[in-house]
């Protein structure tokens, strides 16, 4: 059991080191020599938790799907889950990571579109909140998802561009501003609450119930 926790701390050193690689450099620049130097690991240890560099950018992008935030209103549901991404990616280097592979296009020609992960995530909280009756019967899921993703996905971009943390955090919520009132139901869209400064919240409740929680190492030990 004691190599159990060392396996979860190499692998998140990889996982985060490949990750700075991809963010600073795309996924056809970056390569498994710099990845080795910033993780500090040899190559043995690499390969043994990612064969290829396609496996890599892989894990990075699941790891960046860290799950959804939790709320009685499915399209409030929604629009948390985005702001709170939006406030945590410019400081997490697995969400940076993940964003630049969301944008490149030779990652996409891999996993098949910007975020796949990311929008089969939206695509399941759109569709509970149709089967909750919040958003209109005609809202396709799964092309709406693709429609929010791809918006996010180019506002990162805008956002590192303007080199200001709070940028990506007020586009998003003037993403949702726009795009909620064409799907959303009047009498649910009064209680939504899309504005950047819930985020602050957000944030804090996230670090509060990571704190709260143990690590997964620590989890390992105990098990």
């Amino acid at each position: 059991m004691a190599r159990q926790p060392r396996a979860i701390r190499t692998r998140n050193a990889v996982l985060t080191a490949a990750a700075e690689v991809f963010a600073r450099r795309g996924y056809e620049a970056a390569n498994i020599a710099e990845i080795l130097t910033q993780a500090q690991v040899t190559k043995g240890a690499l390969y043994f938790h990612f064969a290829s560099k396609e496996e890599l950018a892989r894990g990075v992008l699941e790891h960046a799907v860290t799950g959804t935030v939790d709320h009685p209103v499915k399209v409030q549901a929604l629009v948390d889950t985005g702001l709170l991404l939006s406030r945590r990616l410019p400081n997490e280097p697995i969400l940076r990571g993940a964003a630049r592979l969301a944008a490149d296009q030779g990652a996409g020609a891999f996993f098949g579109g910007p975020w796949p992960m990311w929008t089969d995530l939206t695509a399941r909280q759109l569709a509970e909140a149709k089967e909750a009756g919040e958003i209109y019967e005609s809202v396709d899921p799964m092309g709406t998802a693709e429609v929010l993703v791809g918006a996010f996905t180019g506002m990162q971009l805008m956002a590192l561009a303007s080199g200001t943390e709070q940028e990506l955090v007020r586009l998003t919520s003037k993403l949702y501003e726009l795009i909620l009132p064409g799907i959303t139901m009047p009498a649910v869209l009064q209680r939504v609450d899309t504005s950047p400064a819930r985020s602050d919240a957000l944030l804090e409740q996230a670090r509060a119930q990571n704190a709260a929680e143990p690590a997964p190492e620590e989890a390992a030990e105990s098990a």
